[in-house]
C-alpha cells in the first residue's frame, strides 16, 4: 500500500448515511458515518466529516463556523444522491421544453405505454418542465425513395452521422426570442431544447442555445450535446434532467465549496459518475449523476472481489434500507446506455445496477394467504418497529426476533429521544400481532390445522425476501447467457450480510465474498476508481471495408478529445488509456450491442484497430445463442473511453495471531431446524489465520454477517471474509399446504416462467419476439390449468390455458413423450392466428400421462394470408388470416418437422388472393426458439421435482391456485356485500356495443355465501360478416384481466382465478364464432369492449377509448404497422391518464426518429387531443392527434373502433369523445375513412388519426383534488436496471 503525503477523502453522501473512507499521512485509515441530514447540528455532512477527521487526527481545532483550511487536503473524491433524490421526490430546477412544433406532448405521451398494467389509475411521474415552447423548425432526412414534388428554396446539409437533411423550415428566432422572454419573465431560468433529427444536424438547436444564452438563461441544456443519440423521446428525457438536475448539483457543489477556504480553488475535486468513473467537479452533470453513489460500490467490489489470475466472475449484492442494488463483474464494467429511473428515460453510460427487492426496511405483509415482502418500506422515519417510533414490521425486524441482529451491538441512536437501542420487544409485539392472524386465518379460510410460532413467521418473511432477491439475480445472468451458479457473490451494504450465504446457497453458488470495508464499499470503491472522459457521436454507416478508413478517422479524433481532457486534468501521457467502442446492430434490427474490441486484434477484414465484427458476432452469439451472417452490420455510434489511472491502491496486510479466534459472546439464532447455540466474533479481533464455521456471528462497526450452518468463514491476507458454503439442510416438505412454502413456490413457480422467456428472447430472430418481446411463457399442470404466467401480456392471459385443455381433449392418447404440439386455432384456444402457441407434454418415468407441460406464445410478424403482416382489415372468413395450426406435431419423436411446417405455413398461398407466409426464416427460427424455452421449462420444473418429489410439486401447484382462487372469492364476497347493501340485488348487468351495432351484452349473478359468480353473455350480437368475431379464449384473457384488476392485489394468475367463475357465452356469437369465423379484429377490438362491458357492469371505473387504433401503411418494398394510444377512464378517486395504452394491449410506438429513418414518412403531428376526454367530478384522458405525410406511394389500413359509439362515462360522467380517421389528400381535399379500411394513398397525402378519449366520472361539481402523481414517495421501492427494462418491455406489447 502507498502512502499519502496528505489526507485523502473518498465519501458517498447517500440518501440516509454519509460514508467516509481517510486515509491520513502516516498510512492510517479512518472509517466513519454520518447522518447526511442534521441541519441542528452542520450544514452539510461530507464536509463535516472531513473536519472531524482533521481535528481528531492533526489535533488542530478547526471551527465548524469558519471555511475549512485545505492545506492538509490532498484530493476529494465524492458520490452523491442529489441528483437522484431530486428526480425521485421532483425538487428540481424549474425548466421549460423548447421542441418542435406539433410535438409539444410528445414526452408526456412517451412510448404510451403504462408502468403497471393492472392499475387502473394509471400511475406516472409527470414532466420535469413546467411550460413548453413550440419551435417553429422542422428538419427532415432526405430519402432516395421520396417521391414529393422537388422544392427549389429547400436547402440540404450533410449531418454527422453522414445522413443528408432537408431543412423544411428554418428556425422561427425572432417569434422564439418573444417566448422566451416571456418564459423568463414568469422566473424560470433553466431550458431543455429537442428537435427532431438533432443527434445528426444540431444547428437549429445550437441557434436556440445562443439566444437563449444571450437573453440571460444561465442553463441550457441542448438535447445535441447532453447525448447525441438517436430516438428523440429518450433524448428528449435527458435534455430534459439535465436542466432539471444540473443547477441543482451546481448549487450543491457551490455550498460545499463555500465550506473551504478559497472554494477548492487549486484541490483536486472529482466526483463518481453513472458510467462508475470520477470527473471533475466543473463537468459533473445531472444526467451522468443518477446512479453517482451505487457505481462507487460496483467499482468497489469489482476491483477487491475480482481476480485477474482466477477470473471467476461477480454478482455485486448491495443491500440497504428501502431496496437491493444487484449487478455483475466479469473483467469489465457492464454498462447500459439507457435506463429508467423514477420514470424519466436517460440516455448516458450507466452502469448496469439493477434496484430491485427487499430491503433491510422493506415491510411484512399477509395477503390472501401468501407471505409478501415490499414493496412498501420504512424509510428511516418511523423506520422499522424495532426503531421505536411506532413503525412496520420489516425484514430487520424479521432479522432481530430470529436472533441475527444483536442490540447490544447496535448505537443507541433510536426511539423519539434518539438515544434508545433497538427495542426486540417492540418487533416481537407486533409479531405477536401478525403471527395471531396468520394462525386465524389459515385455520378459518385454508383449513390449516398447525400454528406457527413467532420464529416460524419471522423466519418465513426472511426466506420469501431472499427468493424475491434471487429472482432478479437470475434474470441478470441467464438473460446474457451466464450460468448463475458459476458467480463469487460479493456483499456490501449494511443490511446484507444476514442473507448472504442463504442468496448464494439459493442461486447454486459456492461463495460468498465479503470486503473488511463492505459497510462504506461505495466511499471505499471512490478512493480506487479512476478518472474517466468520454467522447460519443452519433453513426449511420454498415460496418465493411468501404467505411473502416472513415470510422478509424473518427475513432482517432474522439480518441483525441478524450487524451486532451485528462491531460488538462494533470495526467500524463503513460497514465491515460483509450477504449474505442462501436455500437453495433444487424441490419433491421433494433437490438444494438456497444462493443470494443479489446482482445480482438486487427485482420486483413477489419479496421486496424481491432476486428468490431468478431467482437459483436462473438458477443451476439453468447447472449442470443446466433448470429445472422446474411445481414449487415450497422454501426449506430462512435464512443470513445478515456481513462486516467490513479494508481491508487489502499490494501495493506494483516498479520496472523498465532491464536484461536476469540468468542466475544455466544448467542441463540433461529435456523431452519430450531435454535442453535451462535458464537459472536468481532471482525477486528479476526486475524488472516482464522476460520470460523457456522453458525456463527461476525460484527463489524457497519454490518452484521451471519455464517449458516454448514458453512465456514475464513479471514484472507488484507482482512475480508471469505465463506464456504456447503449444501445446506433442506426440511422435508411434505404435500399438506404450508402457507411459508407456498409464497416460496409462488416465487419458483414465476422464475421459471420467467426464465423461459429469456430464452426465447435469446434465442428468437425476429423482431417482434426478440425486441418487442411479444410472447407470453407459462406453467401448466397436468389438467392443463394454468400454474404461473410471466410476464402478463393481458391479451394472452388465461386463452393459453384454453389452447393446452384443447390438446388434452383432441388428442387424449396421442401425447406423446418427446412430441411437441403446435396450435393458433381459435377453437384450439387460438387468440388470433399469428399467435403461435407451442406446447410441449412432460413426461416421468412410471407415469403413462404428462405431468405438467409448458408453452409459449409468441406473436409471428407474417403467417401469409391477404395482407402483410397477417391482419387484414376487411377479412371475412378465417383462411385469409395465414396458416392455420390445430394440433400439429411440431416436434414428433423428437425431430423437428421443418418440412412439413414449412409446407403449412406456405399453404395460404394456393388460396386466390392470398399469399403463403413471407418471413418463412423468421417463423422457423422463433419457432425452434420456442421449443427451446419450453425445454429450459422441463428443466427448471425437473430439478424443483428432484429437489421436492413430484408429489410435492403437484400439490403446491394446486395450492398455488387455490390461493388465487380465495383472493376472487374474497373480492365477490366483499362487492356482492356492498352491492346487496345499495341496491338489495345481487345482480349486475351491462350492455355496450360495437361500432356496427353488435351488441355485447353482460349479466353476473354473485352467491355471496360461496364468493362465486355466473358471467352470463347470453344476448351478445351474433356473428358477424367481418373479423370483430371474439374466440372464446379473448373472452376468458378480458374477463381474467378485470377480475385480477378489481382484486387489486399481487396474486398469482393462473386457473384458480376463474375457478369460482361459470362463463356462459352463447355459440354462433360473436364471442363464440363459427370455426372458419374471421377474428384478428377480435383480438385487438373486440377484447377492449369486452373488458368495458364488465367494468361498466361492476362500476369499476369509465370506459377507456376501447380500441387499439391498429393502423398498417406499406408497398411492395416495405410495410408498418402500429398501434396508437388514447384516453383512459375516470374512476372514483382518480382523472384518467391521457395519451396512453390501456387494458387488453400496453404496446409500445415507435420513436419518431426511427420512424421517419426506416420509412418514407414525416409526422407532422404527435399530441394531445385537448378536450376529448369525458367531463365529471374526475376527467377521462384525451386521446391524441397523430398526423402521418406519406412521401411514396403506399397502401394505408386501418382497424379501428369507438368511431361511432363513444367511451361512456359513469356515475354522471360524460362519455370521451369517439375517434375519427381523416385522409387529406394532397390537393386539398379531406375525407372520412371510417374505422375499417384499406386505401391507396400517394405522395403528399396526409392521414391524420384522432383516437378516442376517456369517459369522465361522476358529476361535475366540487371535487376533492385527488393526490398529485408527481413525485415517487421517498420511502416506495423504484425499480431500475436492465431486468426491470426488460419486464418493462415484456409488458409493453
Amino acid at each position: 500500500m502507498d502512502v499519502p503525503h496528505k489526507f485523502q477523502f473518498a465519501i458517498d453522501r447517500g440518501g440516509t448515511f454519509t460514508d467516509i473512507f481517510a486515509r491520513c499521512p502516516d498510512g492510517k485509515v479512518r472509517i466513519m458515518k454520518l447522518l447526511s441530514e442534521d441541519p441542528a447540528n452542520y450544514q452539510d455532512a461530507p464536509t463535516e466529516g472531513i473536519r472531524r477527521i482533521l481535528e481528531e487526527e492533526t489535533k488542530v481545532v478547526f471551527p465548524r463556523d469558519l471555511p475549512l483550511d485545505t492545506e492538509h487536503i490532498e484530493w476529494i473524491r465524492m458520490g452523491t444522491t442529489v441528483a437522484t433524490n431530486a428526480l425521485l421526490e421532483r425538487k428540481g430546477e424549474r425548466i421549460a421544453l423548447l421542441i418542435t412544433r406539433g410535438f409539444r406532448d410528445l414526452l408526456h405521451i412517451g412510448n404510451q405505454s403504462r408502468p403497471k398494467i393492472f392499475d387502473l389509475e394509471i400511475k406516472m411521474p409527470e414532466v420535469l418542465y413546467e411550460e413548453v415552447i413550440e419551435v417553429q423548425e422542422r428538419v427532415v432526412l432526405q430519402r432516395g425513395d421520396c417521391r414529393l414534388p422537388n422544392d427549389p428554396s429547400i436547402r440540404s446539409f450533410i449531418g454527422s452521422t453522414g445522413d443528408s437533411v432537408e431543412v423544411w423550415e428554418p428556425v422561427n428566432l425572432e417569434q422564439l426570442k418573444t417566448e422566451l422572454l416571456g418564459v423568463l419573465s414568469r422566473g424560470i431560468r433553466s431550458l431543455a431544447v429537442v428537435l427532431l433529427h438533432s443527434y445528426t444536424w444540431s444547428s437549429h438547436e445550437h441557434q436556440i442555445g445562443e439566444l437563449a444564452r444571450s437573453l440571460g438563461f444561465p442553463h441550457v441544456s441542448l438535447s445535441s450535446e447532453v447525448m447525441p443519440m438517436i430516438r428523440m423521446v429518450p433524448r428528449g428525457y435527458t435534455a430534459c434532467a439535465d436542466a432539471y438536475l444540473t443547477p441543482c448539483i451546481q448549487r450543491y457543489l457551490d455550498g460545499f465549496c463555500n465550506g473551504f477556504k478559497n472554494r477548492l480553488k487549486d484541490l483536486q475535486v472529482l466526483f463518481m459518475q453513472s458510467d462508475g468513473g470520477l470527473t471533475p467537479m466543473h463537468s459533473f452533470s445531472g444526467s451522468r449523476a443518477i446512479l453517482s453513489g451505487p457505481a462507487g460500490g460496483v467499482v468497489g467490489y469489482a476491483i477487491t472481489t475480482y481476480r485477474h489470475d482466477h477470473p471467476q466472475p461477480v454478482i455485486g449484492f448491495d443491500m440497504g434500507g428501502t431496496s437491493t442494488d444487484v449487478s455483475r463483474y466479469a473483467g469489465e464494467y457492464e454498462h447500459v446506455f439507457e435506463a429508467i429511473t423514477a420514470g424519466i428515460s436517460i440516455q448516458a453510460p450507466q452502469l448496469d445496477v439493477n434496484t430491485v427487492a427487499a430491503g433491510g426496511g422493506s415491510m411484512l405483509f399477509f395477503r390472501s394467504g401468501l407471505f409478501a415482502v415490499g414493496p412498501e418500506s420504512a424509510g428511516a422515519h418511523p423506520g422499522p418497529a424495532c426503531y421505536r417510533k411506532g413503525g412496520p414490521l420489516t425484514v430487520t425486524d424479521a432479522n432481530l426476533c430470529l436472533g441475527r441482529l444483536l442490540p447490544d451491538y447496535f448505537p443507541r441512536i433510536f426511539g423519539a429521544s434518539e438515544d434508545q437501542p433497538l427495542s426486540l420487544d417492540d418487533a416481537l409485539r407486533k409479531f405477536r400481532e401478525l403471527t395471531a392472524e396468520i394462525n386465524r386465518i389459515q385455520s378459518e379460510r385454508l383449513g390449516a390445522a398447525v400454528s406457527l410460532s413467532i420464529e416460524e413467521v419471522a423466519m418465513g418473511f426472511v426466506r420469501v425476501a431472499n427468493e424475491a432477491m434471487c429472482r432478479p439475480i437470475r434474470s441478470l445472468t441467464q438473460a446474457r447467457g451466464h450460468d448463475t451458479s458459476r458467480h463469487v457473490l460479493s456483499c456490501f451494504g449494511g443490511a446484507g450480510g444476514q442473507h448472504a450465504c442463504a442468496i448464494a446457497r439459493s442461486l447454486g453458488m459456492k461463495s460468498v465474498f465479503i470486503h473488511k470495508y463492505g459497510g462504506i464499499l461505495s466511499a471505499y470503491g471512490m478512493a480506487l476508481a479512476d478518472v474517466v472522459h468520454e467522447a460519443q457521436e452519433p453513426c449511420s454507416m454498415v460496418y465493411d471495408a468501404d467505411s473502416y478508413r472513415q470510422l478509424e478517422e473518427r475513432m482517432a479524433a474522439l480518441e483525441k478529445q478524450c487524451i486532451e481532457a485528462l491531460q488538462k486534468q494533470g495526467f500524463h501521457r503513460s497514465q491515460i488509456s483509450t477504449e474505442p467502442f462501436l455500437h453495433l446492430r444487424y441490419e433491421r434490427t433494433d437490438c444494438a450491442l456497444m462493443c470494443s474490441a479489446k482482445g480482438y486484434p486487427p485482420t486483413g477484414d477489419s479496421c486496424h484497430v481491432g476486428d468490431f465484427k468478431k467482437a459483436f458476432c462473438d458477443r451476439y452469439m453468447t447472449e442470443f445463442g446466433f448470429t445472422i451472417p446474411s445481414r449487415a452490420i450497422v454501426a449506430d455510434d462512435i464512443r470513445v473511453r478515456g481513462t486516467g489511472s490513479t494508481g491508487i491502491r489502499c490494501e495493506s496486510c494483516i498479520q496472523p495471531s498465532g491464536l484461536p479466534a476469540r468468542v466475544e459472546t455466544v448467542t441463540k439464532c433461529f435456523f431452519e431446524d430450531g435454535y442453535k447455540e451462535t458464537p459472536v466474533y468481532l471482525l477486528q479481533d479476526l486475524a488472516c489465520d482464522h476460520a470460523v464455521p457456522g453458525p456463527a456471528i461476525i460484527i463489524d462497526k457497519n454490518s452484521t454477517i451471519l455464517v449458516e450452518p454448514d458453512s465456514a468463514a475464513s479471514i484472507t491476507e488484507y482482512g475480508d471474509i471469505q465463506i464456504a458454503l456447503g449444501s445446506g439442510h433442506r426440511r422435508a416438505i411434505g404435500t399438506e399446504m404450508d402457507t411459508i412454502q407456498l409464497s416460496i413456490f409462488s416465487h419458483r413457480f414465476m422464475s421459471i416462467a420467467e426464465q423461459m422467456g429469456r430464452i426465447l428472447q435469446r434465442t428468437a430472430i425476429s423482431t417482434n419476439i426478440k425486441e418487442r418481446l411479444d410472447f407470453s411463457c407459462a406453467l401448466f399442470g397436468p389438467d392443463g390449468g394454468l400454474v404461473s404466467n410471466a410476464p402478463h401480456i393481458p391479451v394472452h392471459l388465461g386463452a393459453m390455458q384454453e389452447a393446452v385443455q384443447f390438446q388434452l381433449r383432441n388428442l387424449q392418447d396421442d401425447i406423446k413423450e418427446r412430441d411437441v404440439i403446435l396450435s393458433n386455432h381459435p377453437r384450439a384456444g387460438g387468440s388470433h392466428l399469428p399467435d403461435l402457441t407451442v406446447i410441449t407434454p412432460v413426461f416421468r418415468v412410471e407415469y403413462p400421462r404428462p405431468v405438467f407441460f409448458v408453452a409459449s406464445r409468441g406473436h409471428h410478424a407474417d403467417i401469409g394470408g391477404v395482407t402483410p403482416g397477417s391482419m387484414p382489415p376487411h377479412s371475412k372468413s378465417l383462411r385469409e388470416e395465414g396458416a392455420v395450426f390445430t394440433s400439429f406435431k411440431l416436434v414428433h419423436g423428437g425431430v423437428f418437422q421443418e418440412e412439413a411446417v414449412t409446407e403449412a405455413l406456405m399453404a395460404p398461398g394456393l388460396i386466390p388472393g392470398s399469399s403463403g407466409t413471407r418471413s418463412l426464416h423468421d417463423n422457423i427460427s422463433d419457432l425452434r426458439a420456442q421449443v427451446a424455452a419450453n425445454q429450459k421449462g422441463i428443466q427448471l420444473v425437473t430439478e424443483l421435482i428432484e429437489a421436492y418429489g413430484l408429489d410435492v410439486v403437484q400439490a403446491y401447484m394446486a395450492h398455488i391456485q387455490a390461493n388465487a382462487e380465495v383472493a376472487v372469492r374474497d373480492m365477490l364476497r366483499d362487492f356482492a356485500s356492498r352491492w346487496e347493501r345499495l341496491t338489495g340485488a345481487l345482480e349486475v348487468e351491462s350492455v355496450d356495443h360495437m361500432d356496427d351495432g353488435s351488441p355485447i351484452k353482460l349479466r353476473v349473478s354473485i352467491n355471496k355465501e360461496e364468493g362465486s359468480a355466473v358471467f352470463d353473455f347470453s344476448g351478445s350480437g351474433h356473428e358477424v360478416f367481418g373479423n370483430c368475431n371474439a374466440p372464446r379464449a379473448i373472452t376468458f384473457s378480458a374477463l381474467i384481466y378485470c377480475l385480477r384488476c378489481m382484486v387489486a392485489q399481487d396474486i398469482p394468475l393462473n386457473q384458480g382465478c376463474l375457478a369460482p367463475i361459470q362463463v356462459l357465452i352463447p355459440k354462433g356469437s360473436i364471442l363464440d364464432p363459427s370455426p372458419d369465423a374471421a377474428v384478428v379484429g377480435g383480438n385487438v377490438l373486440t377484447s377492449q369492449r369486452i373488458v368495458d362491458v364488465i367494468f361498466k357492469a361492476f362500476g369499476v371505473c369509465a370506459a377507456s377509448q376501447g380500441c387499439m387504433n391498429n393502423v398498417t401503411f406499406g408497398n411492395q418494398k416495405t410495410s408498418y404497422y402500429e398501434t396508437v394510444a388514447g384516453g383512459a377512464g375516470a374512476g372514483q378517486r382518480w382523472n384518467g391518464r391521457s395519451g396512453v395504452h390501456t387494458h387488453m394491449t400496453n404496446t409500445r410506438i415507435t420513436d419518431p426518429e426511427i420512424l421517419e429513418k426506416r420509412y418514407a414518412v414525416v409526422l407532422k403531428r404527435f399530441e394531445l387531443c385537448p378536450g376529448s376526454g369525458g367531463t365529471g367530478q374526475y376527467l377521462g384522458g384525451d386521446g391524441v392527434i397523430r398526423e402521418l405525410l406519406f412521401r411514396d406511394d403506399f397502401i394505408l389500413s386501418v382497424l379501428t373502433e369507438r368511431r361511432v359509439f363513444r367511451p361512456y362515462g359513469l356515475q354522471g360522467g360524460s362519455p370521451g369523445a369517439p375517434g375519427l380517421n381523416l385522409l387529406r389528400y394532397s390537393d386539398g381535399r379531406t375525407v372520412n375513412l371510417g374505422g375499417k379500411t384499406s386505401v391507396p394513398v400517394k405522395p403528399g397525402d396526409v392521414f391524420m388519426l384522432h383516437t378516442p378519449g376517456g369517459g369522465g366520472y361522476g358529476e361535475t361539481k366540487e371535487k376533492e383534488e385527488p393526490p398529485l402523481p408527481s413525485a415517487i414517495h421517498p420511502h416506495s421501492f423504484a425499480e431500475r436496471g436492465s431486468v426491470f427494462e426488460y419486464r418493462m418491455a415484456q409488458e409493453t406489447v
